[in-house]
């Protein structure tokens, strides 16, 4: 069934001189079926070729990416008794630009195995985080030195 005959119930004849037309225009251009088809499919082969290409530079870009930004990364050596501050993505009390999420510092009371550390606070308190949210503490000397004498006080 062509189209028009599902849309309007009836087949659709096209007027002689229109019918025609279209006869001379196919007859003029010497269409080929199977040139038509062949180059087709040399264009579908090439589209393929195009793909394939795209997608190993996207593959090769992406590699040396990562090269690159694993470069950049700073591997961190924490060991006890070392001042550190924490990140607290979840510190919510006053929304705004202007609040640091870091806290601390603490001091790093005891290192487990696949990267949670155990930290101390300045009351004392000791708790897991993992290692990602933490980082070197340079802060103010007297809080440090104070912090660290009180870290090998407690030990002893």
């Amino acid at each position: 069934m062509c189209p028009d005959q599902l849309v309007y119930g009836k087949s659709f004849h096209f007027p002689v001189e229109l019918e025609h037309k279209v006869i001379w225009a196919i007859k003029k251009l010497n269409l080929d079926w199977g040139a038509a088809s062949n180059q087709r499919v040399n264009d579908m082969n090439e589209l393929d070729e195009f793909h394939l290409k795209a997608y190993e530079s996207s593959a090769f870009y992406k590699e040396n990416m990562k090269k690159y930004h694993d470069q950049k990364i700073e591997k961190h050596e924490f060991s006890m008794g070392d001042l550190v501050i924490l990140y607290n993505s979840r510190l919510r009390l006053f929304p705004g630009n202007l609040k640091s999420k870091w806290t601390g510092p603490f001091i790093i009371t005891q290192m487990f195995p696949h990267g949670a550390i155990e930290l101390r606070n300045k009351e004392r308190t000791r708790f897991k985080v993992s290692g990602q949210r933490i980082k070197v503490y340079l802060g103010k000397e007297e809080s440090v030195q104070e912090m660290v004498e009180t870290y090998y006080l407690d030990e002893v």
